[in-house]
């Protein structure tokens, strides 16, 4: 069996008595979605702020294309392949959908934001910008100012901002969150399309969005993996459905 792309072993993050995670082991495979889920104080977003880099564990390790990054800053693992969208919405409210990206494309190239005034007119950052606009079907709200994008398009342009930093491994933290109903299908409609071309680690309450997406899930309860499986296999455990799914399941 080939090395998986990423994978933790037993990682540990406590805060005074809380266990945050609890010697969580945890594998995702070169090309697949991997959904995380887990009621509210689970330790979802400690765990993804771990393999992000912006927590560092207090024990255990994050092994990524099979080299140890434990210790790596978030610009370090970033370089390295590996791209994270926030829960809450991160991007220049003020410049527009295409200056975000640019941005990103920048950044990733590592141009200081000092000269991104004549940045703004470089076609080496405009060009590849379009293109991944074109690529989340936001090529037309290319001029628009970022703040008057509806919410799905920001998170949208979040989540092209992330691919700009051309990743091996997308973090996603709750990409559906706060939409209505027609902006979450056309979110995970989006998000199909990433699928095979992207490997993917989603963390998301909208179950919806995790069935219609995950090859494997992996479900975090009180900081511990109770279990990892197929969407069949997870609607199918009954620890599971106690734990969290309930009766929706």
């Amino acid at each position: 069996m080939t090395e998986p792309l990423l994978e933790t072993r037993g990682l540990r993050k406590t805060f005074g008595a809380l266990r945050a995670t609890d010697h969580v082991d945890f594998d995702v495979r070169a090309g697949e979605t991997h959904a995380v889920i887990g009621p509210n104080g689970a330790g979802k977003t400690t765990f993804i702020k771990q393999l992000s880099g912006e927590l560092r564990p207090d024990s255990g390790r994050v092994r990524f294309a099979g080299e140890d990054i434990t210790t790596l800053s978030v610009p370090r693992r970033s370089h390295k392949g590996l791209a994270r969208s926030f829960q809450i919405t991160s991007i220049y409210r003020d410049f527009s959908a295409l200056d975000n990206v640019a941005l990103a494309v920048q950044a990733h190239a590592g141009h200081s934001f000092r000269f991104w005034r004549k940045a703004r007119e470089d076609a080496a950052l405009r060009e590849p910008a379009r293109a991944i606009l074109d690529k989340v079907g936001l090529v037309a709200r290319a001029d628009v100012i970022a703040a008057n994008l509806a919410h799905g398009e920001q998170r949208q342009l979040e989540i092209a901002m992330a691919l700009a930093t051309q990743p091996r491994l997308l973090l996603l933290d709750e990409p559906v969150a706060g939409m209505g109903t027609d902006e979450s299908q056309r979110m995970i409609e989006f998000l199909a399309g990433l699928k095979g071309d992207k490997t993917i680690v989603l963390v998301e309450h909208d179950m919806d969005a995790v069935f219609s997406l995950a090859d494997r899930i992996s479900v975090l309860v009180y900081g511990r993996i109770i279990a990892t499986g197929t969407p069949a296999e997870i609607r199918a455990n009954a620890g599971v459905r106690a734990a969290y799914l309930g009766e929706d399941a």
